[in-house]
C-alpha cells in the first residue's frame, strides 16, 4: 500500500538526516549539480514536511492523472538550467542558509508522527489540490515516494555513505513510475532496448 510506503520511506529518510556527517557538510556541493548539500537535504524534507501542509489545505475539486502531473509538470524534461528547476533549486538554497541541520530533523520527525495520524483518515477520493490541478491523495503521495527514494539516494552519495534501503514497495513503485516516464520521453522501444538489448541500446533512457 502506498501510504505505508510513504510513511516507511520518510522514516527511512529522517534517519539519514540525523547523520552527524551533514552538519559537517552543510555548505559543501552535493552529488546533484547545484545543489548543496544543505540544499538537498531541505529539498528531501520538504517531501515530508510540505505533504502535512497540502493535507491540512482544502480538497482539491477534481484530479488528474498521475502521470500527466509528470508530463504537465516543465521541470520534468526541460533540464537542470531552465526556469522551473533553478526555482526549485533557488528555494531549497534559500530554505537552507536559514535552517539547522539538527531542527530539520526534528521537523521531519515532528511531520511524520503527524502524518501516521493524518493518513489513516484520508478517504481514497481525496484530492489533494496543487494549485493548477490536483491529484487524488495515494497518487500524490506516490510523487513523494518516487522524491523520497530518488533524493535519499542522492543526499547518502553526497554525504559520503551507503545508500540506505528503502522499503520493497517504495522502490517498487518509484521503478514503475519511472519506467511509464521514460516511455513517454524516449518512446517504448527505446526503454525495451535498453532493457533487453545491450547492443542496440540507446545512450540514455532517463526518465527525469
Amino acid at each position: 500500500m502506498i501510504r505505508d510506503a510513504f510513511l516507511e520511506s520518510s522514516g527511512v529518510a529522517c534517519g539519514l538526516l540525523r547523520e552527524p556527517v551533514l552538519a559537517r557538510r552543510w555548505s559543501q556541493p552535493s552529488a546533484l549539480p547545484g545543489f548543496s548539500v544543505g540544499g538537498l537535504a531541505r529539498h528531501l524534507a520538504n517531501q515530508v514536511t510540505r505533504t502535512v501542509t497540502y493535507l491540512a489545505d482544502a480538497p482539491g475539486v477534481s484530479a488528474i492523472p498521475v502521470l500527466e502531473h509528470f508530463t504537465g509538470s516543465g521541470w520534468v524534461a526541460s533540464g537542470a538550467g531552465s526556469v522551473d528547476n533553478v526555482g526549485i533549486l533557488r528555494r531549497s538554497e534559500q530554505a537552507a542558509a536559514a535552517t539547522d541541520p539538527v531542527e530539520l530533523a526534528d521537523d521531519v520527525d515532528a511531520a511524520l508522527r503527524q502524518l501516521r495520524a493524518v493518513l489513516a483518515v484520508q478517504p481514497v477520493d481525496r484530492i489533494v489540490d496543487l494549485g493548477e490541478w490536483g491529484l487524488l491523495v495515494d497518487d500524490f503521495l506516490l510523487t513523494r515516494v518516487l522524491e523520497l527514494v530518488v533524493h535519499t539516494d542522492d543526499l547518502a552519495v553526497s554525504l559520503g555513505v551507503p545508500t540506505p534501503p528503502m522499503p520493497a514497495d517504495a522502490t517498487e513503485a518509484t521503478v514503475v513510475l519511472l519506467s511509464r516516464l521514460a516511455v513517454w520521453r524516449h518512446g517504448p522501444l527505446s526503454v525495451v532496448r535498453a532493457l533487453a538489448r545491450q547492443e542496440r541500446a540507446p545512450v540514455s533512457i532517463a526518465a527525469l
